[in-house]
């Protein structure tokens, strides 16, 4: 590697000053995240005032999910016909109306049935309501980003404590709450959210179930199917052998939500640039087998049990984030599309556990839903190990029988043999003109030829991915510049798209991958907090190929020389 050339220090702008839209959609994404833990601390409570057995209440997770599942595969079919916003709001409706619904009933059967409208209404609402933000946000997609893990980490740490409070005055409460704070984010989504245009490409119904034939994808859809299996396990019997109260069940799993919240986003990333994604999830799922086993083992302990629990939320956590890295890493087709199969699988995973557990434990002991939980942990390992040849082909560009996505594409032009060219990197922003114009005034002062690259990013928070642009306008980009150095130098030039999944530095390892491969003699990047970040992804990546990297300024007039 060689210098890292600056030009002048840039300003960051803070990621909180949102238009009034993001604040709409995040304050409605908080109290969705809250919908995670915020049944369980009530649990007990419902069974015991409607004269239902765990069994039936279980049923609650499973009505819930098993729609929210079902409705995935038809939430890109809708959002691509009516658009971004009426899918959000019709979403946020139907949440509405089914929780007021469900708080208002006098047996398990009514509640059950509103909890599976309300998943319905979740699916539209979680399938559109990152995209929402990142359309509207200032500061870039980096600051959507950072927003949404807040709303994730709110939503997921108050939810528990919220239902507690609520559900020590009725097992109605945390229905009622959910009911008139998603009313409000609905108010306010009509009111601040600018209406959107309706998508010029129609997803056919069919799109995620097709995408399933590809092996990859379907492994990994398998592998979340086990992984909810165990997950909703726990979320759905857990309360009762802890034998507390309704507050110091939400005590409980809020602990369990930051531990959630702070691996999902902070600490699964981190270990999978140092271990590999594969590696981090294959010890991660025996982790999980191993906790739900103490469970099964300790079940007449409620101290045990509560402290398998919280410690569960930090493997949850790394698990949500992983996985649906590592589907958006194997998967060939679109990423909404795989999305939506991926959700399919992990919901209906998650519904069917807890119907068929209740009916093991009635059978036999609470203890065997627990075994039966961690045998799903157990399962998805050698099912991942099966996988895993095509998360490394995704991770080292290594071609397999099977496509892997493409990680690299040209839009137009053509570098000459054995000269080692500039290589830009431009992003969606006002800014890449500039950068572009200084990047060829470089490449002419050493006679070299110039590459445009762009990097089409998708990011991963949680258990939700999100592309900030579709590939036709990624390409469209490139080709606007290229046409315009065409027009305004005599530079021999070429585009580029590369893409990445995962954070800014992420980019910059995928980047360094490639100039290795053209063996560039000097990269030029924006100056910026995302650039500065895609430069340690760079650093990060150890490539053979010696190069400057050159940190451009637009408020600067010069330029520095490599």
């Amino acid at each position: 590697m060689g210098d890292v050339v600056m030009s002048a220090s840039g300003t960051t702008a803070s990621p909180f000053r949102q238009p009034k839209a993001v604040w709409a959609v995040a304050f409605a994404c908080v109290i969705s995240f809250m919908g995670i833990g915020l049944v369980d601390p009530i649990l007990p409570a419902l069974a015991e005032g409607l004269k239902a057995s765990p069994s039936d209440v279980s049923l609650l997770f499973t009505s819930y999910l098993v729609v929210t599942a079902v409705a995935m595969l038809g939430v890109n079919w809708v959002s691509s016909r009516i658009g971004s916003k009426q899918t959000l709001v019709v979403g946020l409706a139907l949440i509405v109306v089914f929780a007021a619904g469900a708080g208002l009933m006098n047996s398990i059967a009514g509640v059950i049935g509103f909890r599976a409208g309300w998943g319905l209404g979740n699916a539209l609402f979680i399938a559109t309501s990152l995209a929402a933000i990142v359309a509207s946000a200032k500061g870039g997609f980096t600051g959507a980003i950072i927003l949404y893990e807040a709303a994730l980490g709110v939503g997921i740490a108050v939810g528990p404590l919220l239902g507690g409070f609520l559900g020590s005055i009725s097992w109605r409460g945390p229905f009622f709450g959910v009911a008139v704070l998603m009313l409000i984010a609905l108010i306010a989504t009509v009111a601040f959210v600018p209406r959107t245009a309706k998508p010029t490409e129609k997803i056919p119904l069919s799109a995620p179930l097709s995408a399933l034939r590809h092996r990859g994808l379907l492994i990994m859809g398998i592998v979340a199917l086990l992984y909810n299996w165990g997950f909703f396990t726990m979320m759905g019997y857990a309360p009762y052998p802890m034998k507390l109260s309704a507050t110091q069940l939400g005590l409980v799993f809020g602990a369990w939500g930051v531990l959630v919240a702070a691996f999902a986003v902070y600490f699964a990333p981190r270990l999978q640039r140092r271990f590999g994604t594969g590696r981090v999830l294959l010890v991660n799922l025996l982790c999980l087998a191993l906790v739900m086993a103490a469970i099964a083992i300790g079940i007449d302990t409620p101290d045990v049990v509560i402290v398998a629990v919280i410690v569960s939320g930090a493997f949850i956590g790394i698990n949500n984030t992983l996985t649906t890295q590592a589907v958006m890493m194997v998967s060939p087709v679109d990423r909404s599309v795989a999305s939506s199969a991926y959700g399919f699988l992990r919901f209906i995973g998650g519904g069917l556990a807890p119907f068929v557990a209740g009916k093991l434990a009635a059978a036999t002991t609470e203890s065997m839903a627990f075994a039966l939980g961690a045998a799903a942990f157990v399962i998805a390992v050698p099912v991942l190990a099966m996988g895993r040849k095509y998360l490394a082909a995704a991770e080292q560009e290594v071609q397999e029988p099977e496509p892997v996505p493409t990680t690299v594409e040209k839009v137009a032009g053509a570098l000459p043999e054995g000269v080692r060219p500039m290589v830009v990197a431009i992003g969606a922003n006002d800014h890449r003109r500039w950068i572009v114009d200084k990047a060829a005034q470089l490449a002419r002062l050493e006679s070299i030829p110039l590459e445009i690259i762009h990097v089409r990013e998708t990011q991963i928070v949680g258990d939700q991915a999100v592309a900030r642009e579709t590939a036709e306008s990624a390409h469209a980009l490139v080709s606007e510049e290229l046409d315009r150095i065409a027009k305004t130098t005599d530079l021999q030039a070429r585009g580029m798209v590369l893409y990445s999944v995962g954070d800014r530095e992420e980019v910059g390892r995928v980047l360094a991958r490639h100039i290795d491969r053209v063996n560039a003699r000097a990269v030029a990047i924006r100056r910026s907090p995302g650039g500065v970040a895609t430069v340690r992804g760079l650093l990060d990546e150890h490539g053979e190929t010696s190069y400057n990297i050159v940190l451009l300024d637009p408020g600067l007039a010069d330029i520095p020389l490599v």
